[in-house]
């Protein structure tokens, strides 16, 4: 057995991705809630505002199926991802290579390299339609690049993206935490605006006169349930299952492992609530009145628009804005999870350098317009090709120790047995697809059989090949250096400077002067939609909201961004 010392010239070694989070790194419930918010909403919740149109989704189904949807998503995050993730605080991708070896986790981390680098890709590619429309560029139609300045633009987003995820979780979170009560406030506020330009269209009036007014404009000028072609659209449970199904690479898939394992708590999975109901519920009801009110301004229809039209007829300036900083936010935080994923491969080097090697692999892609054009079959298929590995970590972790099972029983036969994990991977992908092919059930709802199925074949194969067996001295061996691995970080930790907390006057105001703005944003927003007694006031206070809602707009970057940047100091 190795001495203690021994052990700690090998953690140094080690890079620190590859070990448990240490405690002195782990954040409160802000931090996920901050994350998790400006996350998820994103550009794509224009694109996606404008997919229930297109699907031909009622307006009493999107209210209620969105939420059930929802709350089932955060419930995912909570009972079946966080505590994996809190109880190892190892990221999925080294969590997998603990239990299944190098052959599995490696092929995982591939396809994670490759679904993740896409999405940020395609999120880059969504930030540079805005920057597009603002520049009179024309719109990019074909599957590749016809128009140079749009690429240069593709390089400028996707380096800024880059640079932040190189710098790890603590510059995601803090720069999710800077945008995200921006993007609630913008979104709420696009939908305030454009309202009512629906209700002058089909009411006749600019402001709705209650509930049952809303419900009308909604049945009659977005969510109609009437399909693309003409057709009765999908109902309640296919709206649930979307909804719930949309993130099932991470919670299901564990994904999110690699970012609550820095929770203090379990509990802290509730937090992810911040993207679900207020992101997603909330943003893609309000991306689908933006759209939808875009649309009557001009005169196309909704599903003829593209983010940068909707996000400028919604909040003018601001819109070009919003949806380059709700690109760059997803893209940041998957471009961090795709360099976890190739730091899984290329073990000797460090995550700062995968992620620069993925993210320039990014930026090239999202040159390419059809990635955008896609995303939402990439997001659905991703889902279902992860979640098998997700119910093989599920079953090793929470079922194993309770049927007797030994966790990490590959490991202790120094991975002389791979098949289960692979087999199970394999045959999970069949299962899920093929029902996908025989259409046996909605495909927003395949991941839940896929997953049990998973589960089931991962144990019994398993079983049979060994986790059965007990290995004691191997047991005692994992659980010294899991000791000594905490004594390795103690030590780090009493090395790491203190973080001040500034309580000083001018913080306050620069504070203070953040959320001001954000305040005067929406009631600029209330008046157009409450103050506008005909259309002509109506413009008026559109244009009104357009121009100081961006100054409100530079003012809250400016000093939320001096304001955080003086909480970062160290004694």
């Amino acid at each position: 057995m190795m001495t203690e010392t021994t052990d700690m010239q090998k953690f140094e070694r080690i890079h620190e991705e590859q070990l448990p989070v240490p405690k002195h790194k782990l954040h409160d419930w802000t931090h996920f809630a901050g994350l998790y918010a400006a996350e998820h909403v994103a550009a794509t919740e224009f694109v996606i505002g404008a997919t229930f149109v297109a699907l031909g989704a009622k307006t009493m189904d999107i209210i209620l199926g969105l939420l059930i949807g929802n709350i089932l998503a955060v419930l995912s995050w909570t009972l079946i991802t966080t505590p994996i993730a809190v109880d190892t605080r190892l990221s999925l991708y080294t969590y997998l290579n603990k239990i299944a070896g190098n052959s599995m986790s490696k092929l995982y981390d591939w396809a994670n390299v490759i679904i993740f680098t896409v999405i940020s890709a395609a999120m880059v590619t969504v930030s540079a339609t805005a920057v597009r429309f603002a520049f009179n560029i024309p719109a990019q139609l074909n599957w590749y690049p016809t128009n140079f300045w749009f690429v240069l633009i593709v390089v400028f987003v996707g380096l800024v993206v880059v640079f932040v995820a190189m710098y790890g979780f603590n510059a995601v979170s803090d720069f999710s935490g800077i945008c995200a009560p921006w993007l609630f406030v913008m979104f709420t506020s696009g939908a305030l605006v454009l309202l009512p330009a629906l209700s002058l269209d089909v009411l006749g009036k600019t402001l709705p006169s209650g509930w049952s007014d809303f419900l009308t404009i909604g049945n009659q000028s977005i969510w109609t349930g009437v399909n693309s072609s003409g057709e009765a659209g999908i109902g309640l449970l296919e709206v649930i299952g979307f909804g719930w199904a949309a993130n099932t690479i991470t919670h299901f898939g564990l994904i999110d492992m690699a970012l609550l394992r820095f929770a203090k708590k379990k509990s802290y999975g509730l937090a992810t609530s911040t993207g679900m109901l207020f992101g997603h519920y909330i943003a893609w009801i309000a991306a689908g009145i933006m759209g939808a009110g875009a649309a009557v301004i001009l005169g196309k229809a909704i599903v003829e628009l593209d983010p940068g039209d909707v996000a400028y007829y919604a909040l003018g300036w601001s819109g070009f804005v919003i949806v380059i900083v709700a690109g760059w936010t997803t893209a940041i935080t998957n471009l961090y999870r795709a360099g976890l994923a190739a730091q899984g491969i290329f073990s000797h080097k460090s995550r700062r350098s995968t992620t620069l090697a993925v993210g320039l692999a990014m930026v090239v892609i999202g040159c390419f317009p059809f990635v955008f054009s896609q995303i939402l079959p990439l997001l659905t298929y991703a889902g279902l090709l992860v979640v098998p590995v997700g119910a093989i970590v599920f079953a090793e972790h929470q079922i194993f120790p309770k049927i007797g099972y030994t966790r990490y029983w590959s490991q202790y036969q120094n991975y002389s047995r791979p098949l289960p994990a692979i087999a199970s991977w394999g045959l999970g992908l069949i299962f899920g697809f093929g029902l996908d092919m025989l259409n046996v059930m909605s495909f927003y709802y395949l991941f839940i059989p896929t997953w049990f199925f998973t589960i089931l074949v991962y144990t019994a194969l398993a079983g049979k090949y060994g986790a059965k067996e007990q290995y004691p001295e191997a047991e005692v061996k994992e659980r010294t250096r899991n000791e000594n691995i905490e004594l390795f970080q103690q030590k780090q930790a009493r090395q790491v400077p203190e973080l001040l907390k500034d309580n000083s006057i001018f913080s306050k105001g620069l504070k203070t002067l953040a959320l001001s703005a954000l305040g005067i944003t929406l009631i600029l927003a209330g008046n157009v939609l409450f103050g506008s007694a005909d259309e002509s006031i109506y413009v008026a206070n559109r244009e009104t909201f357009y121009f100081y809602g961006f100054i409100c707009t530079i003012l809250y970057f400016a000093t939320a961004y001096w304001a955080m940047k003086r909480g970062k100091t160290r004694g």
